[in-house]
């Protein structure tokens, strides 16, 4: 049914259940994987941050990409491992919504099918630190299969 299926990951506790479901998802349906990770740069882009950090934006963009990309070729290792075509995706934007990045790059990889974590925010918390899965539901046009996740207290 699927024949690609892009997962997305932001290296929180839900990385590994999204990365479970896609990988057999792929399985099942003998589909390629995309691991996709959005970099939010957005608050880098911020003129106040820019004036009082003038020499380290720049810097810290890139140790955001390297450290981006080094948990990207984890997971790729991972889904390898596990017999599954995949490969990964880096997506960045200092404009952007991480949900609008991802929306592009299922659309630009031509998924069939989006695979992402939903950490089960509520009240107060989901209004301020918002729902990357909320605005995939309204915005995207990919099919979504959203992995339900609640934080656990230590």
């Amino acid at each position: 049914m699927y024949k690609r299926i892009m997962a997305a990951v932001d290296q929180s506790f839900m990385t590994s259940q999204v990365m479970q479901v896609a990988i057999e998802m792929a399985r099942t349906n003998g589909a390629q994987l995309a691991i996709c990770h959005a970099v939010d740069e957005t608050l880098l882009a911020q003129r106040e941050v820019a004036m009082m950090l003038p020499n380290s934006v720049g810097k810290t963009e890139a140790r955001m990409r390297l450290g981006a990309q080094g948990f990207l070729d984890r997971l790729l290792q991972d889904a390898r491992a596990a017999g599954i075509d995949a490969e990964t995706k880096l997506v960045e934007s200092e404009e952007k919504h991480v949900s609008d990045m991802l929306i592009e790059a299922a659309v630009d990889w031509q998924a069939d099918l989006l695979v992402v974590g939903t950490h089960g925010r509520r009240g107060i918390e989901r209004f301020f630190v918002g729902s990357v899965a909320e605005r995939l539901v309204r915005k995207g046009q990919t099919s979504l299969l959203l992995v339900r996740g609640e934080e656990t207290e230590a």
